[in-house]
């Protein structure tokens, strides 16, 4: 029945406004901004669109079926995940969610009386981790000079600031897991057994939209998809003595499950401008404010990341590069009602970046590992660091 009506409602549409440059396809311009993300609607991973303050959800591939009904709209193949749809994006697949935008909007079906089956509410679906998976997350080390100085001093803090920006050396990056680190909004933290020592970072997530190798950072943003939230949780209790040993271990610092929340969706970088001059990213756990920064604190600015990063490694759609966390983590021990400088059991997380998003995540502790190990696994901080 709403295939029959759509069809309808396009030949009026044709035969009234035979010239409306809204319902024509190849639209340049989107008449409302939008941002992206991957949703579980009906039991199933869908890739959508996030409109009308972030309450709606179009499933774009239903739409898509939907507006190739009507004949002045050429057939395009909507692919079935987000990488698929990044890599996509800037060879045709803008433009058709654009016009998915434009048509959907004249036709006021975003109103709640007339909305189609493929425009939800929010509540109504699961919020997933937009991209599943990148293929690597670089993350930035190190890279506002209040992290640098944790705890310090005012007088400390512009001493060492002050060093700093005279010898910013190039910039510090790590790769992160994906599959199993990755999680969405909503999805809980989850403490290793045995590690007490967890701590938080919020950071802006940079999407790579086009490959690229020795991306100068004056060509950066042409390879930039779009921006998200993220956090790198850490894990600051080490490794126990003996054995191998080359200083920090970053895989057990990194490398958890859960341990990088992203999302809770993209925005495309047309929509949100420059993340120099725009940036300002918070973190709050339990309604304490613990980070509170912008991108002026940033040693390396993002363009610099990017030709650092694809100095490295060639970029691909859909990685990810994490710009880094201000001042605030565990390491400069911001007052909370636990009392601890390190996450606890039972916490609440958000963290939040405007224009884009919040992340909010349950704080749980895993309680038991499975009897059969044989002890080569990780132990926990307490059986071998009682400096505490």
């Amino acid at each position: 029945m709403i295939t029959k009506n759509l069809f309808a409602l396009a030949l009026i549409a044709v035969l009234v406004f035979p010239v409306c440059p809204v319902l024509l396809a190849g639209d340049l311009v989107s008449v409302e901004p939008f941002k992206v993300g991957t949703f579980s609607i009906n039991h199933a991973p869908r890739v959508g669109l996030v409109m009308r303050n972030d309450q709606l959800i179009v499933d774009l591939a239903a739409a898509n079926q939907a507006i190739e009904l009507m004949p002045h709209y050429s057939r395009i193949s909507m692919p079935g995940d987000m990488l698929g749809f990044i890599a996509q994006y800037e060879y045709g697949l803008k433009f058709r969610a654009y016009e998915i935008v434009n048509w959907l909007m004249h036709e006021n079906l975003l109103n709640r009386d007339n909305r189609p089956s493929f425009v939800h509410p929010l509540a109504s679906v699961d919020i997933l981790a937009p991209i599943q998976y990148p293929s690597k997350i670089m993350n930035a080390a190190v890279n506002f000079y209040t992290h640098a100085c944790e705890g310090c001093s005012a007088e400390a803090l512009a001493a060492r600031t002050k060093e700093r920006r005279e010898n910013r050396g190039v910039p510090y990056l790590f790769l992160k897991p994906t599959r199993g680190a990755v999680i969405g909004d909503g999805d809980d933290i989850i403490m290793p057994f045995g590690r007490d020592r967890i701590e938080w970072e919020v950071e802006m997530a940079i999407v790579f939209g086009r490959s690229g190798k020795y991306i100068s950072a004056s060509r950066a943003y042409d390879h930039v998809f779009g921006y998200m939230v993220a956090m790198d949780i850490s894990d600051r209790g080490g490794r126990p003595p003996g054995g191998f040993d080359s200083g920090i271990d970053w895989f057990v610092g990194k490398g958890h499950d859960t341990f990088a929340p992203q999302g809770p969706w993209i925005v495309p970088k047309e929509f949100y401008g420059d993340p120099m001059k725009r940036l300002h990213q918070t973190l709050v756990i339990d309604g304490v404010t613990v980070q509170d920064a912008r991108a002026g604190d940033m040693i390396h600015n993002i363009p610099e990341l990017i030709e650092y990063a694809s100095s490295l490694i060639t970029v691909f759609p859909g990685d990810v590069l994490q710009s880094g966390t201000s001042g605030g983590t565990g390491a400069g021990r911001v007052e909370r009602a636990s009392g601890s400088g390190y996450l606890v059991d039972g916490e609440t997380i958000t963290a939040s970046i405007d224009g884009i998003g919040t992340l909010t995540h349950k704080v749980r502790l895993e309680k038991r590992v499975p009897e059969d190990l044989s002890g080569a696994q990780l132990p926990p901080v307490r059986t071998y660091n009682r400096d505490r």
